[in-house]
């Protein structure tokens, strides 16, 4: 059937087919008639019939699919039509607002990207385009599906000029972005920390569904702003703990106001786990604040007034129970270590008190070993990261980190080797299997695990011997194989990981004779091992063992074997 006689009813069915079917010839033919829509000059009146007279949620999808389709092309429509078109869709969404929401997002999306395309057309003297701001503020003064509907488009709005189109020149998006940045998203998010405050100004009523998608939609538009590549690095999302934001000079008297942090802290406080998590988010991009922003003593109230937000939450840790809630939180702990040094941290009043209690927040999600690895990896970032800076801090207020470190490094250890017996018996998923995030955590690890070496090493000796000695009771008993061999054998496979990672952890500038001697007698015990294995074979194969001994041997290599190797110990000249 030609294209212009399709009735309204056949093109609910192609859409019925496209996005529902499940019959794949259907499927087809409708994505073929679908497209000829979206070239056919009937396209608008067609989107238009969709919107207004169409039955489903899908017809509405399919306009505003034809439209954004539309809007993108290389070859822009005229002005005229353009503004038409965004007019059209915010009467539309304005005297509608309760359609299905991917249908909103969909034609707001087409707004979106209208007024980034348009960003620097002129008509009759004015911007025209740019007026979608004003627009959205008389969204804002309806009903509360109003005002949602009015901050999803700054939200999409914000994300769109974030977004760099490929097929477009990228010095056009780098000058639009730049002068949207400058003329329009301080703006934005004020007008969003406004509506923030107007939410803790009264009771929040947590049953009333649009209240709660107000309130994430809004802290979605404030993370979107404070995500905005500011300065057009492009960052790489898969780098988390180097990032940095780079805040416009501008935006200092937001940031230097103590009641912008204190309204996160309090949204997330007041939040159920949905909502706080994305408070908690917005708090990561605030502790990562470029330091050149503040001045010495700003940076230092700013830093306080972080800091002091970490201990209220680690106070009161129900929130923490969320999975969302933890991870975040473990974000915004190791941000801190990032963008702040050490020798600030510890000038900070609250400092002994909240080292002590992320140290016990570390060390019970270390004994809940089975619970979030991708979090606990940012709490080992931070406790290495603060171990690293020890030797470079000029302060003389205490850094505490030789009480806490060691007790880092022990749960550490023992969580591993209790581990083992459940994994075992339980017949659970075994973490040494999971090689790549082991080493990850044993790399940070090696740098924790030397302060206070001494207590590390007496502890791996105590515990190497032990297991070592049932081991070896293990295999001279004629049971062969049981539960209990196999639980020996991984926590011998912990224990040799854990002695590479600590030998592995010496550093030339800091390494004294003792500690060489340290390494020395955890290293024999290792060697004792591969000796007590090798005569032992086949019945003492074992993979997991194994490998362990190869990641020792790797360790003790680049440690004392190396090339670049400036000085040697004399306990393990031995072994060379």
């Amino acid at each position: 059937m030609a294209l212009h006689f399709q009735s309204l009813a056949e093109l609910e069915v192609l859409c019925t087919h496209l996005y529902t079917g499940t019959d794949l010839t259907q499927r087809i033919e409708a994505e073929k008639a679908l497209l000829e829509l979206i070239d056919s000059p009937e396209c608008l009146s067609k989107c238009q019939l969709l919107l207004e007279q169409g039955t489903t949620s899908y017809a509405q999808l399919l306009a505003a699919t034809c439209l954004s389709k539309l809007v993108s092309r290389v070859s822009p429509l005229p002005v005229e039509q353009r503004i038409d078109i965004r007019n059209y869709i915010l009467n539309y969404v304005a005297s509608q607002p309760k359609l299905a929401p991917f249908v909103i997002q969909a034609l707001i999306q087409v707004i979106a990207k209208i007024t980034k395309l348009g960003w620097f057309e002129v008509q009759k003297d004015q911007l025209v385009f740019r007026e979608i701001i004003a627009d959205v503020k008389t969204f804002l003064q309806g009903t509360v599906e109003h005002c949602i509907i009015g901050v999803i488009i700054l939200s999409e709005l914000t994300q769109e000029m974030n977004l760099v189109d490929y097929s477009r020149p990228s010095a056009k998006h780098r000058k639009i972005a730049t002068s949207f940045r400058d003329t329009s998203l301080k703006d934005i998010l004020a007008l969003a920390c406004s509506l923030l405050k107007e939410v803790l100004a009264k009771p929040l009523n947590l049953q009333d569904e649009g209240q709660q998608n107000l309130v994430m939609q809004v802290l979605k538009l404030v993370l979107n702003c404070l995500n905005f590549d500011f300065i057009g690095s492009s960052a790489d999302e898969s780098a988390d703990d180097l990032c940095t934001v780079q805040i416009p000079t501008t935006w200092r008297t937001i940031f230097l106001e103590p009641e912008t942090l204190d309204l996160f802290f309090n949204l997330y406080h007041s939040l159920p786990p949905l909502l706080s998590q994305l408070a908690l988010s917005c708090l990561v991009q605030f502790a990562s604040t470029r330091r050149s922003l503040f001045s010495s003593p700003e940076r230092a109230k700013y830093l306080a007034n972080l800091i002091k937000g970490v201990k209220r939450i680690l106070e009161n840790p129900q929130g923490l129970s969320d999975p969302g809630n933890y991870h975040e939180f473990c974000r915004f702990l190791a941000r801190l270590k990032t963008n702040y040094q050490l020798g600030e941290l510890v000038m900070v009043k609250e400092y002994p008190e909240v080292i002590r209690l992320i140290a016990n927040f570390t060390i019970t999600s270390l004994q809940h070993w089975e619970f979030a690895p991708n979090s606990v990896h940012y709490l080992l970032t931070l406790w290495q990261r603060m171990v690293a800076s020890v030797p470079f801090v000029k302060s003389t207020e205490p850094h505490l980190l030789d009480t806490y470190a060691p007790e880092i490094t022990k749960a550490f250890i023992t969580s591993r080797l209790e581990s083992v017996a459940i994994v075992v018996r339980d017949n659970l998923e075994d973490p040494l299997d999971d090689t790549a995030t082991v080493f990850q955590q044993l790399e940070q690890l090696c740098t924790v695990s030397r302060c206070e070496y001494e207590k590390t090493c007496t502890l791996l000796v105590q515990l190497f011997d032990q297991n070592a000695q049932n081991y070896q009771k293990l295999l001279h008993s004629a049971s062969g194989i049981t539960v209990d061999m196999a639980i020996q054998e991984g926590r011998l496979a912990w224990l040799v990981y854990l002695v590479g990672t600590v030998v592995g952890g010496r550093l030339t500038y800091t390494s004294t004779d003792e500690h060489d001697a340290m390494d020395g007698e955890l290293s024999c015990r290792v060697f004792q091992l591969i000796s007590l294995m090798d005569t032992g074979l086949p019945q003492c194969s074992n993979e997991k063992i194994e490998l362990a001994i190869l990641w020792f041997l790797d360790q003790f290599r680049k440690t004392y074997v190396g090339d670049q190797l400036q000085r040697t110990s004399k306990k393990t000249d031995i072994f060379l």
